[in-house]
Parts: C-alpha cells; sequence; structure tokens
C-alpha cells in the first residue's frame, strides 16, 4: 500500500508578470521554482510528524514532471497598482503525533505582513479548535497567539506571503504562495 503521508514540506513563493494571464501564472511558478512539476491541490492538514525544510532543500527533492501535492494560493490582476497577496499559514501542534493546518489566504489592499498575520490565524484557529482550546475569535492576532502560547499545546505559527502591486502597463500580475509536500 502507498504511504501517502509527507514527512517533509517546503515553502514557497513566487511572482509573474505577462500580458497573458495563464502566462503570468506560469512566471509565478517559475519565480517560486516548481513550474517543472504537476501541481495537485490539497486540502489543509499538516501531517502528523512532518518537518519543514527549507526551501534549496526541498527543490532538490522534486523532480521535472513529477506529480506534486502542495497546498497555495494564486491572487492575479490586470488592474494597474492594485495591491495583492497570496499567503499560505501554518500551525503546527507541540504534540508532533498530531496532525495540524495549513490554510490559504488571498487578499486585495492588504500589506504582505497583514495578510500573512490573517493566514497564521486562520490556521492556528483551526488547529486550536481542533485541540479543544477556547478562544475568543474577536480577539486581536497578538491577544489570541499569547492565549495559545499560554495553553502550551500551539508549537509554532507561521507564513509564507506573497504581495505585489499590479503591473502600471495593465499586464496581468500574478502572485503565489505554496507548502510543497515531500512524500
Amino acid at each position: 500500500m502507498l504511504d501517502l503521508v509527507a514527512k517533509k514540506i517546503f515553502l514557497t513563493k513566487g511572482k509573474g508578470v505577462h500580458a497573458d494571464r495563464l502566462t503570468s501564472f506560469e512566471y509565478a511558478l517559475r519565480d517560486a521554482g516548481i513550474a517543472g512539476t504537476n501541481l495537485v491541490l490539497i486540502s489543509s492538514i499538516f501531517p502528523p510528524g512532518c518537518k519543514v525544510i527549507p526551501k534549496s532543500e526541498g527543490l532538490k527533492l522534486i523532480r521535472p514532471g513529477s506529480v506534486t501535492f502542495a497546498i497555495y494560493s494564486r491572487q492575479e490582476s490586470n488592474e494597474p497598482h492594485r495591491l495583492m497577496a497570496a499567503s499560505v499559514g501554518i500551525a503546527e501542534p507541540k504534540d508532533n503525533t498530531k496532525y495540524g493546518y495549513l490554510s490559504e489566504y488571498v487578499s486585495f489592499g492588504e500589506t504582505e505582513k497583514e495578510a500573512g498575520d490573517y493566514a497564521e490565524d486562520i490556521a492556528a484557529q483551526m488547529l486550536a479548535s481542533s485541540l479543544g482550546i477556547s478562544f475568543d475569535v474577536n480577539k486581536s492576532w497578538d491577544e489570541k497567539r499569547q492565549q495559545w502560547k499560554i495553553s502550551g499545546q500551539i508549537y509554532k505559527t507561521r507564513n509564507i506571503t506573497q504581495s505585489a502591486v499590479g503591473d502600471a502597463k495593465g499586464n496581468w500580475t500574478t502572485v503565489f504562495t505554496a507548502a510543497v509536500l515531500i512524500l
């Protein structure tokens, strides 16, 4: 039987600009280093025992043409000067025999930090609720983060976010982020 539980995961991001929408996306994938793979979008579970590795190490573990599982987000626009962001957030449990969560988030008009914090917040909320940690969704990100730290059950949260301002000439601009799973 195939063991399709990822042992490693790496984060990557990219940006692409082109007159053609699809080509802009291709350029973002190239910038992220994963254009030569067949991406399969999966849901947002951070596998038990999975280790986050550096992008440079992860890129060495994938082959051109391979089917590559990823949690990714993508935002695009051909509106000049439009601020956009794409983010993937991760929340890892302290007990690495349990699963964590990843989240995908895209926005217009938010900075990279705002979008990244929100993506982390979403992932942490999903993990907290699965672990039975009570929290007030109306509290600020920093207040919730402190509450989760006190619980001692959430090990770490992080995000990868790519933002960009739409091309001044009206070409398509694509931002892309991904958590790439290595089986």
